[in-house]
């Protein structure tokens, strides 16, 4: 098995756009979104490593133009075991590469803006495995077990934020 980066050619390079792109926009998405730099960076970012990692080419359609059967995988709905979580693989990897986009949106402040923010979020995961469902040549498969772990690693780093802000709420108060 190839390691990650060798199984995804393109995600680092999509890495260093994203990461190019967050440097460049995150002053002015900060005041749209009226937040850090900082959360706009780490929103903008995040999207683009998601995006490097999800939608671009694995390797063996990249270079040996192997596509994948399209469709979807239906096998797995609920959570993952807990074993798939500890270690490292696909299972893992999807709920970690959610984590920072839930952690950003939890900080955002509540405004309907971060609302739709949070509902593209929610919506991302859907829209990935319907790109890679209907994009055999990717190479990717689609899995309902990949919206499940993307959508816990976001409900985790959602959960984090709200942590922080309480904690914070309550060193401020002096509680």
């Amino acid at each position: 098995m190839r390691g990650f980066l060798g199984a995804i050619p393109l995600f680092l390079p999509g890495l260093i756009v994203a990461f190019v792109v967050g440097l460049a926009t995150a002053p002015r998405v900060a005041r749209f979104m009226r937040t850090s730099p900082a959360v706009a960076f780490l929103l903008i970012v995040n999207v683009g490593a998601i995006l490097a990692a999800t939608v671009t080419p694995d390797a063996d359609a990249l270079l040996d133009g192997v596509a994948s059967v399209g469709g979807c995988d239906l096998t797995r709905i609920g959570l993952p075991p807990f074993e798939e979580l500890v270690r490292i693989d696909d299972t893992s990897l999807n709920v970690v590469l959610f984590i920072p986009l839930g952690l950003a949106i939890g900080l955002l402040p509540a405004t309907r803006r971060s609302a739709y923010v949070a509902a593209f979020a929610v919506l991302l995961t859907f829209i990935v495995e319907g790109i890679q469902a209907f994009l055999p040549m990717l190479g990717r498969s689609c899995e309902t077990a990949d919206l499940v772990d993307n959508s816990l690693g976001l409900a985790l780093g959602f959960g984090v934020a709200v942590s922080i802000r309480l904690v914070a709420g309550r060193m401020e108060r002096g509680v």
